[in-house]
């Protein structure tokens, strides 16, 4: 477990409102320390909130700052709880994430830091991707 806030605690840090659905989700990201899909949220909480339901959380969480995208290698999108003082203008996920090939956890490495990069002129960065295949330590 890597966050030491509660469901509560966190959407009331981010002004949102407390609803099951939402709590249900975030207990997900509390007790996995690895990215999570929409699908594998939907297979881990209650059966009544739909896809769309918790697509829509998903995508509120996005942009209050309360978690970031994970890009993995078959093109999906994962989620992960963002660690540093985001808010919804302004995330810090610039780190290095690890996709283990045997157990297929994608893991964040906050210490990591993707180096800068200096694009061509008239070229702009809106975010930043470094995905590392290997084996983790729990595999290894």
């Amino acid at each position: 477990m890597r966050h030491t806030k509660n469901p509560t605690q966190i959407l009331s840090a981010y002004g949102m409102r407390h609803t099951g659905c939402r709590s249900q989700i975030l207990e997900q990201f509390i007790y996995h320390d690895f990215a999570l899909s929409h699908n594998y949220i939907e297979s881990h909480i209650d059966s009544k909130y739909d896809r769309v339901t918790i697509y829509r959380n998903l995508k509120a969480f996005l942009d209050k700052g309360v978690i970031h995208k994970v890009l993995d290698d078959e093109g999906g999108i994962k989620y992960a709880l963002c660690n540093d003082a985001c808010t919804e203008h302004d995330h810090h996920h610039n780190h290095v994430h690890f996709k283990c090939e045997k157990c297929g956890k994608t893991i964040c490495i906050d210490s990591l830091k993707i180096p800068e990069i200096s694009l061509p002129a008239n070229f702009e960065a809106k975010e930043l991707n470094l995905l590392i295949q290997g084996t983790c330590d729990e595999c290894t």
